[in-house]
């Protein structure tokens, strides 16, 4: 019997390419391949790309040329890129890096085995269509190797908003939902290999349609899951937060009180400008309603700072509507031109002028997350312990609210939920005492 081959896959950007990841690994199992964490001793190297932030291109690009010396080394090292930089540049990466030997993108990683095969013979091999078949119909099961207590889960891919700042509907494609049976099946799957929390997956994730009662039904037929204990899901769009969805966070038990739901400006100028087709009023009367079902829900969002136009009373009020939500966790960043995007052609701020407002509008949001963390000392929460800590005899697991929690605790609680009580809040973490 031969000796495996080896496979090294980089991952850059969200969770989907984490997810995606895991599979493209999957897919490649089947040509004999087994997961290297080091490039030094592959066989066959895959960058699994982002193309969302400044400069996403350059820097895989400059990670490619830090392979030459190992294809130098290795001439039968294969090299390939994947995910949404593959997908907007294609053939542009083999012409300006002769070392890569396969490009694919994100809607044709399937394909990977019988592109392993052509690149293994001598040729280039080159995928970035939108194909017609499915890749979830060919990457039909999970592995059933043991794995950790959490997991990623794409139900829905694509966009259909068209935000005048964002390529994924160009890198992405339109709005696809995977059908709910299918969906279903892999968290089985997942779940008979020891999850016990998923998370659910889409660019526009709650405009999922592949099942009659849309997300929020999805999600009602996963907590009838037998050991599955957690339900979370990613990333959201306000315009596609429904009553339904609404009400599954008030009374669907294994739905935790965590929620991403991205706003961007608390300006209504800027929100139009960057084509959201919500107002701040709106989001912060659905913050409202969402607060009244859940009252205990930690809310998460994102936030673009410069924008083109922006002034600085369009800035004040979107740190007005930081402050009105208090936010327990965001993301917040420097706007950025994406070529071909409504936004990339307009007149940029002064670089000065946006660091200025990101490093306020960070003092803000750090100053909450830092209030309701501190909220938190005293209480009891529930917690899913997923590795040893740094110290012996101590676990790391997230609460229900993605607080990282450490605590004193023996190693069989890995895998279960816990109830611990909040002794020392930290910048980014929490310290507990085991209760049960």
């Amino acid at each position: 019997m031969s000796a495996p081959k080896k496979l090294y896959i980089k991952t850059y950007g969200c969770q989907m390419n984490v997810y995606d990841s895991e599979r493209m690994v999957e897919a490649l199992g089947g040509q004999g391949y087994v997961e290297t964490q080091s490039p030094d001793d592959a066989d066959m190297i895959l960058l699994n790309t982002c193309h969302i932030r400044e400069k996403a291109a350059e820097k895989v690009y400059s990670e490619l040329g830090r392979y030459k010396g190992l294809k130098a080394d290795n001439p039968d090292l294969k090299i390939g890129v994947a995910g949404c930089v593959a997908q907007a540049e294609g053939a542009e990466i083999m012409r300006r890096q002769p070392l890569v030997d396969l490009v694919v993108g994100p809607q044709s990683y399937h394909r990977l085995p019988a592109m392993e095969q052509t690149v293994r013979s001598g040729a280039k091999a080159l995928d970035t269509d939108f194909p017609e078949d499915d890749k979830f119909d060919t990457l039909t099961t999970r592995s059933k190797a043991k794995r950790g207590p959490t997991a990623f889960l794409t139900v829905q891919e694509g966009c259909d908003k068209f935000c005048a700042f964002c390529v994924v509907p160009y890198t992405r494609g339109a709005e696809v939902s995977r059908p709910a049976d299918r969906v279903l099946r892999e968290a089985r799957e997942l779940v008979d290999a020891g999850v016990a929390e998923i998370t659910l997956l889409g660019q526009n994730v709650n405009a999922y349609h592949g099942h009659d009662g849309g997300l929020a039904g999805l999600i009602r037929d996963l907590a009838g899951i037998d050991g599955l204990e957690r339900i979370r899901f990613t990333t959201s769009h306000p315009n596609d937060m429904d009553d339904a969805l609404i009400a599954a966070h008030g009374d669907c038990e294994k739905l935790m009180p965590y929620l991403h739901l991205p706003v961007q400006s608390g300006s209504d100028r800027i929100l139009k400008a960057m084509n959201r087709k919500h107002t701040a009023e709106s989001y912060l009367r659905l913050i409202e309603r969402i607060r009244a079902a859940r009252p205990d829900i930690l809310l998460s969002g994102d936030f673009i700072v410069g924008f083109p136009g922006e002034t600085e009373a369009d800035f004040d009020d979107t740190m007005a509507l930081i402050e009105a939500v208090e936010y327990g966790q965001a993301y917040s960043f420097k706007y950025s031109t994406r070529p071909g995007t409504p936004a990339a052609e307009k007149p940029q701020l002064p670089e000065d002028v946006v660091t200025d407002r990101l490093h306020r509008l960070q003092a803000l949001l750090g100053t909450q997350q830092q209030a309701v963390q501190a909220r938190m000392v005293g209480q009891e929460v529930g917690v899913l312990f997923e590795k040893p800590g740094r110290e012996a005899g101590q676990m790391i697991g997230k609460s229900d609210h993605l607080h990282a929690v450490y605590a004193a605790a023996p190693a069989g609680v890995l895998g279960q939920v816990r109830r611990v009580r909040i002794t020392r809040s930290s910048p980014n973490s929490l310290a507990g005492e085991l209760i049960n």
